[in-house]
């Protein structure tokens, strides 16, 4: 069956870095855009950064824009978000999601647009 597993999450001081990793197993990685999300408590589930399945296109969330980087290695069928100057109120579990891309160019925003999603992975910036 499908499994996405995040890691790399943690305590960091504002303006620290992380750098997550999300290990995707039981489908053919390269065809499928990848995304990150993250949820706070008591709030709703945000995109975040999205992959197209070859890599060669991003985009990102204005409130990420500049400061993280989606990116992703189909041999290791891993997908990775480097995350840095980092605020408290980037303080949230970070999830990882998969979508069939039947077409290379094409990114997801939306949640409900992705199939798969992993257990998630909690980041916490301390101010």
């Amino acid at each position: 069956q499908v499994q996405l597993v995040e890691s790399g999450g943690g305590l960091v001081q504002a303006g620290g870095s992380l750098r997550l990793s999300c290990a995707a197993s039981g489908l053919t990685f390269s065809t499928y855009a990848m995304g990150w999300f993250r949820q706070a408590p008591g709030k709703e589930r945000e995109f975040v950064a999205a992959i197209t399945r070859s890599g060669g296109s991003t985009y990102y969330a204005n409130s990420v824009k500049g400061r993280f980087t989606i990116s992703r290695d189909n041999a290791k069928n891993t997908v990775y978000l480097q995350m840095n100057s980092l605020k408290p109120e980037d303080t949230a579990v970070y999830y990882c999601a998969a979508r069939f891309s039947r077409y290379g160019s094409t990114w997801y925003t939306r949640p409900t647009e992705y199939e798969y999603w992993g257990q998630g992975t909690q980041v916490t910036v301390s101010s």
